[in-house]
Order: C-alpha cells, then sequence, then structure tokens
C-alpha cells in the first residue's frame, strides 16, 4: 500500500472512520452507550469518509483499499440506516434480520482478510480480529446473545488495529521515515 509522497493517504482517513466507528459501536455493544453516536458517526464518518477515502484509493490503483473502504463505508451506511428504519417502523429488520446481514458481511471479511495477511502483520492481525468479531456478532445473533459482548470487546482490540496503521502512516509521514512497525506479511506466497 505505497502512496505518492506528493499527495496525501487517503487511508489514513478510512482507517480512523473505521476504527472510530467501530470502537463507538463495540462501546454500544458492551453497555456503555446508546445508539445516538453511532448512527451519526456510521453516517458520517465511517460511512461518508470511509467512502471517499475508497474512491481516492481507486485514484492511486490500490483496489484492496478501494474495495475494503467503500464497502465497509457502505456497511456503516447501511447499519445507520436500519437502525433509523427501525426507530421509524419502517422496513424493520428484525434480530434474524440482521444476522444474515452480519453473515453476508463476515462472507466479504473473510475474502478481504486473505490479501490484508500480505500486506503486512498490522493489516493481516486487524482483519483476523475484525472476522473473529463478525464471526462472534454471527453466533450472538442466532442463539448466542452473551457473545456480542465478547465480540464488543474483541472489536474494540480491532479498532485499535485500524488506529495503529493510521497513526503509521501520519507519523512516516510527519517524522520523514517510518516510526511505527507494521510487521512482516503473515503469509508469504
Amino acid at each position: 500500500m505505497s502512496h505518492d509522497a506528493s499527495q496525501g493517504n487517503p487511508a489514513v482517513v478510512g482507517l480512523a472512520g473505521f476504527g472510530l466507528t467501530t470502537m463507538l459501536l463495540q462501546f454500544h455493544n458492551v453497555g456503555w452507550m446508546g445508539l445516538g453516536p453511532v448512527v451519526a458517526c456510521g453516517l458520517v464518518f465511517g460511512g461518508l469518509a470511509q467512502m471517499i477515502a475508497g474512491f481516492q484509493e481507486f485514484k492511486c490503483g490500490n483496489n484492496f483499499g478501494y474495495s475494503a473502504f467503500v464497502s465497509y463505508g457502505s456497511f456503516w451506511i447501511s447499519l445507520g440506516i436500519m437502525f433509523l428504519l427501525n426507530h421509524f417502523g419502517i422496513y424493520k429488520a428484525s434480530h434474524t434480520d440482521v444476522g444474515f446481514f452480519l453473515i453476508a458481511w463476515t462472507m466479504y471479511t473473510a475474502v478481504m482478510t486473505i490479501p490484508a495477511m500480505k500486506i503486512h502483520a498490522a493489516m493481516g492481525i486487524t482483519f483476523i480480529l475484525l472476522l473473529i468479531g463478525f464471526i462472534l456478532l454471527d453466533l450472538a445473533h442466532f442463539g448466542y446473545p452473551a457473545l456480542t459482548k465478547v465480540a464488543g470487546y474483541e472489536l474494540m482490540v480491532c479498532a485499535l488495529g485500524a488506529w495503529y496503521m493510521m497513526a503509521g502512516a501520519i507519523y512516516a509521514q510527519v517524522f520523514g521515515k517510518p516510526v511505527v512497525p507494521m510487521g512482516k506479511p503473515l503469509i508469504a506466497c
């Protein structure tokens, strides 16, 4: 994931939006706060800003970043809209409906985890944590509700992984050299 040094790196916004919105949803999932901030942030920072970052990744020729940021930006906008529709009683999504929504995202995440492991350790670990988090949420929606809190704490670590990579990209530009190690790819082939 290299970018032209004369231009900004769109991943810093995409990773920031993903990390912050993921963190807020997990604060909700473990019972620390309500849904209001999650919906607002999901529509704007996790959603719109992440999608814009993805479209900028397209201009950089980065298909991984393009797919990840546009897709997860769409995830957040969709989730925010589902929360709003449920609140207003329009096209309500049942607990099972949300479960199937999450299963579809688990499948997408599984596909994306393989190339993530080829980029560097930080990316691979963040995606593995995201995949585990989705699986826990899938199970929580289909018979094991206590796993919502487990997923909440686990996905907080995933959010920190996104911020770690964001910090690495920002610090590297500010200090003129890599400061935060990303680690070797988890798969070499």
